[in-house]
């Protein structure tokens, strides 16, 4: 599995270099984003632009992801596709995650931009 990790301000952003998260790989899913968040930030956001697919065991891993996290920690998502976006639609997940269409709302680039 596949997974980049790179500093964002206070946050960390961590891309999955992979076009499927699913049973077969959601073992790996999880142990990897446990290396790559360890003792990090606050907050971390996944990006979810190359994942074509997407089914239950690795929505599973996503969730199992937040919770090794805690509950001082946040997990966000960034830039699903379509096909990714419509399984959080359907089982609802996406009123437990924070989902952002791209990095600039994900990261306030945007706002930073107009400000002051």
């Amino acid at each position: 599995m596949q997974l980049d990790a790179m500093p964002r301000g206070r946050d960390l952003l961590v891309a999955v270099r992979e076009d499927r998260i699913d049973a077969a790989v959601a073992v790996q899913f999880k142990d990897a984003m446990r290396q790559v968040t360890e003792g990090g930030p606050a907050r971390v956001v996944l990006d979810l632009s190359q994942v074509g697919f997407l089914d239950s065991s690795g929505l599973g891993a996503l969730v199992a992801a937040m919770k090794v996290l805690g509950p001082s920690r946040r997990l966000d998502l960034m830039a699903p596709t379509p096909a990714v976006q419509k399984v959080f639609r359907l089982t609802r997940m996406d009123t437990v995650f924070a989902i952002f269409p791209d990095e600039d709302s994900a990261f306030g680039i945007g706002d930073l931009a107009h400000a002051g």
